[in-house]
């Protein structure tokens, strides 16, 4: 790979053979390894390629005066941004191939801010004792891979030897086959599926793409939600075909598939074409039964399956999940579009289904109506979600606002 490198990312002072054992392992493989030390405080456990006074003059201090901190994670937030501009500065000239890096709980947050705030497809690799947990804070939108080394990464033994060997060949692999990936196309538009909304997200895709439209599927469970914000804002796409806005009512009711209080706002705030849909609205997503709130004692549940109990959302739930709907969209910049099916919101939500219940529907629409300002076209589907008539309603509405 003659100039093109990989930036492997570390705490020298208490990673220093662990490191350098993996740069090596890297550059086995025919890749060549950047090794930058993140750390601060003790001494060097190997050689530098990046050294850490380079790092801090990055980030606008030194050293010594993040050593004043005195606090190991401030030091390692100001040392993250010095390895973000030396990241950054390989990827303009052309030479980043790729970034690694092993830590632990401190080092692993330092390491994948990193990560983050390169562009997606840069190969990334998270080695992390982290990893078997809930990866949601470090990896959150961005495509970070992590790899979970069992044991404890102090000290070269077996198992961390076989869990660095597995590292750099992934990495280098992936190195190895990195191209960059080719810009945003005004013809790609953002679509949010759900296993309880599929049917109408496989048909609406079709249908795009039988009209020439790329359409890109986000998963709306939380993560995926914010991720479908994040790369609206970063301009990816074209427009957006919002049909399962299930995120929303977590966010309300505490559910565990929450993508926070800005979901449903990227779009409007590009000035997006864009189509909004209740999509799975009628449910909240929590853990095993154990998980569900006490408060909700009494509520009708359903056992998705071992790890996941959906609660139905009542009617003035839905209410205020309509009014909270066209609060956002009222907000929007471009051309946005409602569609709601009048015969149930999601795969539960059907006759003779756990969740079926057309006052809490009903509910919904009326709050959205209240609320929603004139001139945003709002058509109800005489169809279920899932039904094909609706798909292709949901498409038509979307091709009229992006004309």
């Amino acid at each position: 790979m003659t100039d093109r490198v990989v930036l492997v990312l570390g705490t020298l002072d208490t990673k220093g053979p662990e490191v350098a054992f993996l740069a090596e392992a890297i550059r086995r493989r025919g890749v060549s390894p950047r090794v930058l030390d993140l750390s601060v405080f003790g001494p060097p456990g190997a050689e530098a390629d990046v050294a850490r006074e380079a790092v801090a003059r990055a980030a606008g201090t030194s050293v010594e005066a993040l050593r004043s901190l005195g606090d190991r994670a401030d030091a390692l937030a100001d040392m993250a941004r010095g390895a973000i501009v030396h990241a950054r500065h390989l990827l303009d000239e052309g030479r980043l191939a790729g970034l690694v890096a092993i830590g632990g709980s401190q080092g692993t947050v330092a390491a994948t801010r990193v990560m983050a705030a390169l562009p997606f497809g840069v190969p990334k690799l998270m080695v992390s004792t982290m990893a078997s947990g809930n990866t949601r804070p470090y990896v959150g939108s961005a495509d970070i891979a992590m790899l979970f080394p069992v044991v404890d990464l102090l000290g070269l033994n077996r198992f961390c030897r076989r869990s660095l060997e597995n590292a750099a060949a992934a990495i280098a692999g992936m190195a190895s086959a990195w191209r960059p990936t080719p810009p945003a196309d005004a013809a790609e538009v953002a679509l949010t599926a759900f296993g309880a909304t599929t049917p109408c997200v496989m048909a609406a895709a079709a249908r795009l793409r039988d009209a020439g439209f790329d359409p890109v599927v986000f998963h709306a469970n939380g993560t995926g939600g914010q991720a479908l914000e994040t790369w609206i804002d970063r301009g990816e796409f074209g427009g957006v075909l919002d049909l399962t806005t299930t995120e929303l009512a977590d966010e309300l009711a505490g559910g565990h598939r929450s993508a926070g209080p800005g979901r449903l706002e990227a779009a409007g705030r590009r000035g997006l074409p864009q189509v909004i849909a209740p999509g799975a609205l009628d449910m909240v997503n929590f853990g095993p039964p154990d998980t569900v709130p006490v408060a909700y004692a009494g509520r009708c549940l359903h056992r998705h399956n071992a790890g996941t109990t959906l609660m139905r959302t009542t009617p003035p739930e839905n209410a205020r999940l309509g009014e909270w709907m066209a609060e956002k969209l009222n907000r929007a910049t471009g051309p946005t579009g409602v569609v709601v099916p009048t015969r149930g919101f999601s795969a539960y939500d059907v006759a003779g289904g756990p969740f079926f219940d057309p006052v809490a529907d009903a509910a919904f629409v009326t709050g959205l109506k209240a609320a929603l300002r004139p001139g945003i076209p709002l058509r109800a589907v005489d169809a279920h979600l899932n039904d094909p008539a609706f798909a292709e309603a949901a498409v038509t509405l979307y091709r009229e606002l992006a004309r």
